[in-house]
């Protein structure tokens, strides 16, 4: 039993009192295992004191510590007369970095060799570590672990978004250090799993990129990218102008197909419309209320969904009804993702989401869904997007949005195509996510009880 869960007293062993930090002492015990000796993460990090004076007339690099150990990446470039800050340090390839208003979200990272000479301001303490002791990527193991997470927390103090660590406490924590050649053997043993996994999703990825090949030649599509106004005299393709308007015709992305007739979604679903424009009142449970936050990764999340009363509800389905193999569109946030509705569950949705009532007489839903999710309807969504910061669809232009429409045979035999290959990639994904559990899952029961 960790000592943090007992109720009334907790006893600390004498030597392993660090600190007069209740909170640190009570959450960074960890459920260690025996098999090795514990050493203090300060007894082979070497504090850098590299302080450079930054010069206006120089360029930068500057590096950003991603949390959940997603690794040290560049943030900018950028000139020294635009930094504020004057005195910075200097990073070298393979310094363990750590961010102090981020560790409690698992921000460590090792500089990577292309941010050598970046520069970090103090908030970001880089440390070179003594490869005689320790292998710097078991120490990055280590720190994404739950526990360290957790220990990382109870350390970190300040207002809500800018609690900092206490860097003393990180280094006088103590942490399972096995002899470096039983480091290295655990390291290889994770990271082959990790690179295994990697290589998989690469080979996802090209999968899926095939989809985007087959439609195109399937169809015989071609892009025509806006190039905006210019000045002189300019010309386009009769052909090409479906609407009198200098926007529409210079700005906006566009298709062509040389094999099928292309068709409006205006022109091929019996209904273009949104969800309710009012704020919904939310409840614990209810009607199921979507948004575009449940319309992400081109299928409906059910996991995270809010609920409205029945009566509101009703009332919301008078301007829309979600039906069977009816197309969401997220027309705010993360716009032109679609997915289709395949459950009968009862719900009604926000105005950030459009949906689709596709003409079963014109075309196959499923067909419609996946040229949606596809280039030759995400360019067009692309120039078509209004607003800043958080850009949106208006209806008007999702509706003048074109694809090709062969027959239904044809669309039915595209659509089941398709959906082979992301069957193949999604089995694929599945053996990705168990070998980086599995890593994990190894390392952990090589370091805890």
């Amino acid at each position: 039993m960790r000592v943090a869960e007992k109720k009334y007293l907790n006893y600390i062993n004498l030597l392993r009192l660090d600190n007069w930090s209740v909170p640190g002492l009570l959450d960074a015990t960890f459920n260690y295992s025996n098999q090795f000796p514990l050493s203090r993460i300060g007894d082979f990090l070497i504090k850098n004191r590299n302080v450079i004076n930054i010069k206006d007339e120089a360029t930068y690099k500057r590096v950003t510590v991603r949390i959940n150990n997603n690794g040290v990446f560049l943030r900018d470039t950028e000139k020294g007369i635009n930094i504020g800050t004057k005195k910075q340090y200097l990073a070298k390839s393979g310094q363990f970095i750590v961010s102090k208003i981020d560790a409690r979200n698992g921000a460590f990272g090792i500089i990577p060799e292309e941010l050598n000479d970046a520069i970090v301001t103090n908030d970001f303490p880089l440390y070179d570590v003594d490869a005689k002791k320790i292998n710097p990527r078991f120490l990055l193991l280590i720190t994404t672990t739950k526990e360290f997470i957790g220990f990382a927390q109870s350390c970190s103090s300040g207002t809500t978004n800018r609690q900092r660590m206490d860097i003393d406490m990180f280094l006088n924590q103590r942490i399972p250090l096995p002899n470096i050649e039983e480091q290295e053997k655990i390291v290889k043993n994770y990271y082959s799993k990790i690179e295994e996994a990697q290589n998989l999703n690469k080979q996802a990825n090209d999968i899926e990129s095939e989809i985007e090949e087959y439609l195109f030649e399937e169809l015989g599509v071609n892009k025509n990218l806006g190039s905006g106004t210019k000045k002189g005299i300019q010309t386009i393709d009769f052909s090409n102008i479906d609407k009198w308007s200098i926007d529409d015709i210079f700005k906006k992305n566009t298709i062509n197909s040389y094999k099928y007739d292309l068709r409006s979604l205006n022109s091929i679903c019996t209904l273009i419309t949104d969800g309710t424009h009012q704020t919904p009142k939310y409840f614990d449970n209810g009607i199921i209320f979507l948004s575009a936050k449940n319309v992400t990764k081109e299928i409906i999340d059910w996991t995270d969904i809010k609920y409205v009363s029945k009566e509101a509800h009703l009332e919301y389905i008078k301007r829309v009804k979600p039906e069977i193999d009816d197309i969401l569109l997220a027309k705010n946030g993360t716009t032109g993702i679609a997915a289709i509705v395949d459950d009968d569950r009862e719900f009604s949705i926000y105005v950030s989401l459009a949906l689709l009532k596709p003409d079963r007489k014109s075309v196959f839903p499923r067909y419609l869904l996946h040229l949606i999710n596809s280039d030759i309807a995400r360019i067009q969504f692309s120039s078509r997007l209004i607003g800043i910061g958080v850009p949106n669809l208006h209806l008007g232009e999702i509706r003048e949005v074109v694809i090709p429409l062969p027959n239904i045979d044809m669309q039915i035999n595209i659509s089941n195509n398709i959906d082979n290959i992301k069957t193949k990639v999604k089995k694929i994904q599945e053996k990705v996510e168990q070998l980086k559990a599995q890593a994990k899952k190894e390392f952990e029961q090589t370091i805890f009880r």
